[in-house]
C-alpha cells in the first residue's frame, strides 16, 4: 500500500518474454497487485509469468474483496449502475484469469483469447481493477521501457487525492533531445501538438507515454470497453477524460530505451491513424461536453469557424479557376466574399481556442 491507499499496475504484455521478468521482479513493493494482460503472445510470455505464482514476488498481505450492493427502497440508482458495471465485461475480448485464488495473490494474470491491441490490453487490466475497488491503478509497459523508481511519484499525487490522473513527461528530461530515437521524438512532437487540441489539455505534452495513474473515480467515469484499443490509447484516454472533467497532472520521468526491447510501433502508420482518430475525438469533445452536458459559446464559436471555412472553399476554387488555369480576371465580390468567410473563419477558431484554453486551465493542476 501506499499512503494507506491500495495500488495496482496494469502491465500489457505482448511477446515479451525477455523483458516481463525483470518488471516483475523490480516492482516496488508498496505495489499491491500486478495485473499482468497477455495479449495472446506467441512465445512464453504467459508461462514465464506463472512461473511467478510460487515465488516470493506473488505474496501480498492485502487480501481483495468484492463489495455488492443491497438493495432498498433509495439505491435503485445505484443497483441499476452495478448491473451496468456488471455487464460491462461482456463487451471485451474474451479473457481468462490463470489465477486460482485471485483475491489473495500479487500477480493477477489475464490472458486475452485473441490479439486485442495495448489499449485494450490495458482496458482490460482496468476493468479488473474497478471491480476490485483498487485506490489508485497505475500503467507500466511490458517492455521495461519505465523506471520503476519513478512509480512513486508518479502515484503519490492520485493517492494524495490531489488529481485524478497523472502522465509522466519524458520530454522535459534534460537528454530528450539527444537520447530519444530522432523519428519518435518528431512523431511524439506532433501527435502532442493535435491532442492538446482534441483534448482540451492544452498544457500537456509527451501525449505517447503510457507512465501513468489514474484515481478510481475517474476510472469509474469513462466506458473503459470504448477506449482506442491500439496505440492511440493514451490520446483517446485524455479526450475522455476531459469529457469527464478529470483534472490532470505531468510529472518528470527519464526516457528509458536501449534495453533490449523491440518497438513494435511503425511511426508511419501510426501518426495518420491517431491523426485521424485525434481530429474525430475533437468534434465528440466539443458536442458532448459544450453542448450536451453544458453549453458553452465557444461550441457555436468552433462550428460557425468549420461553416464558413467549407463555405469558403467554392469561392478559392473560382479564384484558383479564374486566375491561374483561365487567365481571366476575378470577379471582385468573389475575392471579397472569399476572403471575408476565411477571415471571420479565422478570427473565430482563435476565439474558440482561447475560451477552450481558458476553461480547460482548471483541469491542469
Amino acid at each position: 500500500m501506499l499512503e494507506g491507499k491500495i495500488l495496482a499496475v496494469v502491465v500489457p504484455a505482448f511477446n515479451e518474454e525477455k523483458q516481463i521478468g525483470m518488471v516483475i521482479e523490480t516492482m516496488p513493493g508498496f505495489v499491491d497487485r500486478i495485473i499482468i494482460v497477455n495479449d495472446n503472445s506467441k512465445d512464453n510470455t504467459e508461462k514465464i509469468v506463472a512461473g511467478y505464482f510460487k515465488t516470493e514476488h506473488n505474496r501480498t498481505t492485502v487480501a481483495l474483496e468484492r463489495n455488492y450492493i443491497e438493495r432498498n427502497f433509495y439505491n435503485k440508482a445505484d443497483v441499476l449502475l452495478e448491473e451496468m458495471n456488471n455487464k460491462e465485461l461482456s463487451y471485451f475480448t474474451p479473457a481468462k484469469i490463470l489465477n486460482e485464488n485471485p483475491e489473495n495473490e500479487r500477480i493477477i494474470l489475464i490472458s486475452n483469447t485473441k490479439n486485442v491491441g495495448v489499449g485494450g490490453s490495458i482496458a482490460r487490466g482496468y476493468k479488473w481493477c474497478k471491480d476490485h475497488e483498487i485506490d489508485c491503478t497505475a500503467v507500466m509497459a511490458g517492455d521495461g521501457q519505465m523506471d520503476p523508481g519513478e512509480l512513486k511519484s508518479i502515484c503519490l499525487p492520485i493517492v494524495n487525492e490531489e488529481v485524478d490522473y497523472v502522465k509522466g513527461n519524458r520530454l522535459i528530461h534534460g537528454s530528450a533531445n539527444a537520447f530519444i530515437p530522432k523519428h519518435r521524438f518528431f512523431g511524439n512532437s506532433v501527435l502532442s501538438l493535435i491532442t492538446k487540441i482534441a483534448s482540451g489539455y492544452w498544457r500537456i505534452s509527451d501525449t505517447q507515454t503510457g507512465y501513468t495513474a489514474i484515481y478510481l473515480s475517474a476510472l469509474k467515469s469513462i466506458k473503459l470497453y470504448n477506449i482506442y484499443k491500439y496505440y492511440g490509447m493514451p490520446n483517446d484516454m485524455l479526450v475522455k477524460l476531459n469529457m469527464a472533467y478529470c483534472t490532470i497532472r505531468e510529472v518528470p520521468i527519464k526516457p528509458v530505451y536501449r534495453i533490449g526491447e523491440q518497438s513494435k510501433m511503425k511511426v508511419r502508420k501510426v501518426i495518420p491513424r491517431i491523426s485521424f482518430l485525434l481530429f474525430k475525438s475533437f468534434f465528440k469533445r466539443i458536442w458532448v461536453k459544450y453542448f450536451f452536458k453544458d453549453f458553452h459559446p465557444l461550441f457555436l464559436l468552433y462550428n460557425l469557424s468549420l461553416l464558413m471555412f467549407i463555405i469558403s472553399i467554392p469561392f478559392l476554387i473560382k479564384i484558383l479557376k479564374y486566375a491561374f488555369f483561365l487567365h481571366i480576371s476575378v470577379n471582385p465580390v468573389t475575392v471579397l466574399a472569399f476572403v471575408f468567410l476565411f477571415i471571420s473563419a479565422f478570427q473565430f477558431m482563435l476565439f474558440a481556442m482561447w475560451m477552450d484554453i481558458q476553461d480547460n486551465e482548471r483541469l491542469y493542476k
